[in-house]
């Protein structure tokens, strides 16, 4: 039997429909589908294995020692997703089971809707499905490969984050920590700021200045409040970015912050003015020892990069 590539889930490859538009129903009933699907599975004969077909000609054999279960949730090990990864490389990601068919993973992440277009707030568990695999496969599995790149944590289910739809693809996403929300679930503290959490982008898709409109957004979407965070650390390429940004709209400099939770005032740095001393700084080096210019760039970039423990306050580009 050969599966092929979202069939049988309502994706019709002739009108181009989509996971993110048809997936509906209770998700504790999706899951259950999939944990029935995962058992027959397991009693199938491994003589006559179903197949799955990726586009591109690709065939993988459904067995057990390539599909897997993932927390789809931080701190919610209930709810997961079942997955099919490649048999020569466990950490690739093929496709993701869901409404009773297997959808690549470059086809959860696309739409047919028109409406969809531009930063969309994260609403339905369809695109709560969109974000965890721009999340944890593209960037977590396929994309973050690069030793200087963070490690983004699967995010929690009322997650307040928007995703960047650009002609019928999701390319880009960003998180917020809302003022007043708690900090962890270990403790009683609770943000006394907006704070920017995560912030990725496809690497097909950078350096077409996306950083800079979801920042604006960001800035937009609390016009009322006197100061905004951004979680630290924040990378060098973040960095960038909030340089850009601050130049182009000067009347955000005095109100982004780089912050540790849960931002009070003995925990924000000012960014403009830190760029600013860093770029005053840089200047002396070049100054006083050019030879030596390149290096402290390059210690720069790497007391910039994140630490294991400091997963869920990350920034990629």
């Amino acid at each position: 039997m050969e599966a092929e590539g979202g069939g049988g889930g309502g994706r019709a490859a002739a009108d181009r429909v989509y996971l993110v538009d048809t997936l509906a129903g209770d998700p504790k009933f999706l899951q259950a589908d999939a944990e029935t699907y995962y058992e027959k599975l397991l009693k199938k004969s491994s003589s006559t294995p179903d197949i799955f077909s990726i586009p591109g000609g690709q065939k993988v054999k459904l067995e057990d020692s390539c599909v897997c279960f993932v927390p789809l949730y931080r701190n919610n090990p209930t709810c997961k997703m079942l997955l099919l990864t490649d048999p020569q490389d466990k950490e690739t990601v093929l496709a993701v089971y869901l409404n009773q068919s297997w959808w690549p993973v470059e086809d959860v992440v696309k739409t047919a809707d028109p409406s969809r277009d531009g930063l969309i707030s994260v609403q339905t568990f369809g695109e709560r499905i969109v974000l965890f695999v721009l999340n944890y496969i593209i960037f977590g599995m396929l994309e973050g490969s690069s030793a200087n790149d963070a490690f983004f944590l699967p995010h929690s289910a009322t997650e307040c984050a928007k995703i960047l739809w650009r002609d019928g693809e999701a390319v880009a996403f960003y998180t917020v920590k809302m003022k007043g929300s708690l900090c962890d679930g270990t403790t009683s503290q609770c943000y006394l700021l907006p704070v920017l959490d995560t912030i990725f982008v496809q690497r097909k898709y950078r350096r077409g200045g996306l950083g800079m409109k979801m920042l604006h957004d960001f800035c937009q979407s609390f016009v009322a409040e006197d100061a905004l965070g951004i979680s630290c650390p924040i990378s060098a390429a973040m960095y960038q970015v909030c340089q850009k940004f601050l130049q182009t709209y000067p009347e955000e400099q005095k109100r982004l912050w780089e912050v540790e939770a849960p931002g009070d005032w003995s925990q924000r740095v000012n960014i403009w003015l830190k760029i600013q001393m860093e770029s005053a700084l840089s200047e002396t080096a070049h100054l006083t020892s050019p030879e030596d210019d390149e290096g402290s760039q390059v210690e720069y970039a790497q007391s910039s990069k994140p630490k294991q423990s400091d997963a869920d306050h990350m920034n990629k580009f």
